[in-house]
């Protein structure tokens, strides 16, 4: 998916732990994140996220970035 920023991010739903991996590139760097656990009525309505719900999303404190 791209933004309308033109960064690149690719999002993965892990059911069974109720978060998301968030994968993002923009300019050849590239960044990995991962969402807190969520409740379930939270992460079914994350599920429909577009890119840029995405982006607004990197700028909470509800994610932490993986290595």
């Amino acid at each position: 998916m791209k933004t309308i920023t033109g960064k690149e991010i690719n999002v993965t739903p892990n059911y069974s732990k109720r978060t998301f991996t968030i994968r993002t590139e923009e300019n050849g760097m590239k960044s990995k994140y991962r969402t807190i656990p969520m409740s379930q009525e939270e992460f079914d309505s994350n599920e429909m996220n577009t890119a840029n719900d995405w982006q607004q999303f990197l700028k909470t404190d509800e994610y932490y970035l993986v290595k």
